[in-house]
This record gives C-alpha cells, structure tokens and sequence, in this order.
C-alpha cells in the first residue's frame, strides 16, 4: 500500500468522492472529519480500501458513517496508520454511497451546515418549506448577558428602533415582513445565527428594523457586547468595512425583492438592460468590483423566467468574493448594469487576507449574513414561481 495523506474540504471534495479515491487505492487507515457546526469529530476506518467501521458522537457503524453524508461544510484528513477495529460495516463502498445519498436526498440525514434542510418546516403562508439558517460553533467571547423568550412571542419588531445585536444560543426564531395581504414569513433561524445588522450595533442610516422576530420555540439569545465589536469593526480597513455594511445593504435588498415577488409587483423591464450585461449567470469570474457610479442589477434566469435579486449603489460591490457564496453573481445571478454604471477593479487576494485575520464573531457574523443572502434569494425565487404559477391558473 502508498504511504500518503488526503487533506482537504468537503465541499469541494464529497465524503463519497473520498471513498471511492481510498477504496481504489486500497487504503488502510482512518478519515477524520470535523466541521465547525458540531464539537463532535468524525471517524471512518480503513481496512485494504474498505469502510470496517465509523463513530460519529454516539453513533457507530453503518448509522455514523451514514450521518457523515451530511456533513456537507467541514474539514477531512486521512492519516496512514494501522487500523484494529472490528469490521462492523459489511456494505460495499458503492452500496454504502448509494443508500447514503438517497437517505440525504430524502431527508433522513440531517445536514450539519449554515442552513438545515432536514428541519424543514411548512409555512401556511407558503407552499413550499423554510430551511433552519444555523450558524458556527458559538464563540462566546463577545456575549455579555442572556435573555430568554417563550414560543410565539415577539423578539423583534419591524419599524422600531433598537441597536442590539443578539446571537441564538438555543432554539428557533422567525423572520416576518408586513405586507398588505398579511405577514410574510421569510426565514427561520437557529442555533447560532445572528439578530441584527452591521448598521444596528453601528448606529448608521438610523437603527429602524426591518423586519419582526417571533420566537417559533423556547428561544435563548445572547446579548453580544456591541461596544467591542464596534471597536474590531473599526480596525478593519476602509475597503473591508465598505465590503461588509455592503453585505447589509444587499441583504435589505434581496428582502424587499422578496417581498415585491410575493405580491407580484416586479416589473422586469426596471432591472435588465441586454445591452450592458456585466456579468453572465454562470460565468467563471473572478474579479470583485466596487461601483463608482450608476446601478447594478443582480438577476437570477430560473426556469420560470428571470427574477430580481436587488439593486446595487455607487460604494457597494459586485463580482467574486472568493471566501463567501452569496447564492448570487457570478455562478447564481447575472449582472445588468444602468447605461451610466461605472466600477473599479478590487483586489479578491487582499480581501480575503483580511477576512482570514478577523475575530471569530465578526467572521461567524459575515458568514451567516451571506447564507441569509442565498437562502433569501432562494426564497424569492420561490415567491416568483408562486406568482407565475398563480397567473397561470388565472
């Protein structure tokens, strides 16, 4: 047998990927797999190529190593090293990646990341289901008190002032925007995530939420000390605080387009200009730009047609960003510019450089910002298929 080490991420490389790259090198040793969503490690033992045994918390075997499918966003290694275990696994590798990729299609394998799928919830607004936006393991470095609130009470509501700034420690809350046809639930959060803004705890453009939070269950928050993060916030550069109240901008954004999809106000001609498409859905860009003058559009071609995303202003970017996935451009939207769009070329490398050296919690913070932005832009484009399909029966 080779003697040598795998390394890498899981989502670039899949745990069934892996099986099949050890099994065709008749591997002996043991996968360790860890993801910042569970303290937990995960283990798959390697005997001649083949899975014998796998401990994933307080499973083993064939239900840890089916468990491991799930953790779509985390870090493996495989070490060369001699291996005792019992064979408890007897399945054949591609039976054993079979079974586990239909278990995870159809929801009987919780995915451990930024956003659970196999805690869907109905809506009875909505005909489709809300996934549970997570976030990392907590850091609680920042975390100055806790405050508690019963199910179906309000955390939050929309159009009043506030600059706190909360993280969830236990429970699930619910996002909602008023409409006038009734509140719009819009996305349910977990342990976790965050409750608030860059521009809350940083007391600009005014602190008015825009939108309620209602406890679904038994909620426990932690107060973040905004003080401090306003600090590390102003230690960043001037380029990477524009990048992230940016961030904040494109979320309010991808909210209200949301909204506007439900109730089947967008006017499409409003947003797309053939004739300066900046980027194209799909394309492989790998430049981020910072808008000088004009507007950027950002709209996603789906099969029921193409649906806004939001609207980007001079000091706020569009492009690459090589450390975070927006669930937009370049690979999820296009780009339309206005016929007066201007933009410079930044530099991606220097951004994520800095992004590398940030506290935890502003880190986790960006992050479940930029789940919040896809999984939003999921949900408009789900409100777009319901108007279509709507206007079809009528």
């Amino acid at each position: 047998m080779r003697n040598f080490a795998l390394a890498g991420n899981l989502k670039f490389l899949s745990l069934g990927d892996i099986l099949q790259f050890l099994g065709s090198n008749s591997s002996t040793g043991v996968l360790y797999i860890t993801s910042r969503y569970t303290q937990t490690q995960g283990k798959i033992y390697f005997v001649k190529g083949n899975s014998v045994n796998a401990s994933a918390g307080s499973l083993v075997g064939i239900d840890a190593l089916n468990s491991l499918f799930g953790w779509v966003d985390g870090e493996f290694e495989f070490r060369d090293e001699g291996v005792s275990c019992e064979r408890i696994i007897k399945k054949s590798r591609m039976q054993i990646i079979l079974d586990a990729l239909s278990m995870l299609d159809d929801g009987q394998i919780e995915r451990l990341g930024p956003v659970s799928f196999s805690e869907k919830l109905k809506s009875s607004e909505n005909s489709f289901k809300l996934p549970i936006i997570k976030g990392p393991l907590i850091d609680y470095t920042y975390i100055v008190d806790e405050e508690e609130f019963r199910a179906n009470k309000k955390i939050v509501a929309e159009g009043k002032h506030g600059g706190w700034l909360w993280v969830i420690l236990e429970g699930v809350a619910e996002i909602v925007k008023k409409t006038p046809t009734g509140n719009l639930k819009l996305l349910r959060i977990g342990e976790g995530a965050f409750i608030g803004s860059f521009t809350s705890f940083l007391m600009l453009e005014g602190t008015v939420r825009s939108a309620a939070i209602f406890a679904v269950t038994n909620v426990q928050l932690g107060v973040l000390d905004s003080r401090s993060l306003s600090v590390d916030f102003l230690r960043m550069s001037n380029s990477f605080r524009n990048l992230a109240i940016s961030l904040d901008k494109r979320m309010k954004q991808v909210t209200d387009m949301a909204v506007d999809s439900h109730l089947n106000k967008i006017r499409l001609e409003e947003y797309i200009n053939i004739k300066n498409q900046v980027i194209k859905q799909g394309d492989s860009v790998e430049n981020l730009f910072e808008i000088t003058e004009g507007v950027a559009h950002i709209v996603r071609h789906t099969e029921h047609g193409y649906v806004p995303l939001g609207n980007l202003y001079p000091g706020e970017f569009f492009g690459n960003i090589p450390f975070l996935d927006l669930g937009q451009e370049p690979f999820n939207a296009s780009v339309f510019g206005s016929e007066d769009l201007k933009f410079e070329k930044m530099s991606p490398d220097s951004f994520q450089q800095e992004y590398n050296q940030l506290q935890p919690t502003l880190k986790n913070f960006i992050d479940h910002l930029s789940t919040c932005i896809s999984v939003t832009s999921m949900v408009t484009c789900e409100f777009h298929k319901e108007s279509s399909r709507k206007q079809t029966l009528e």
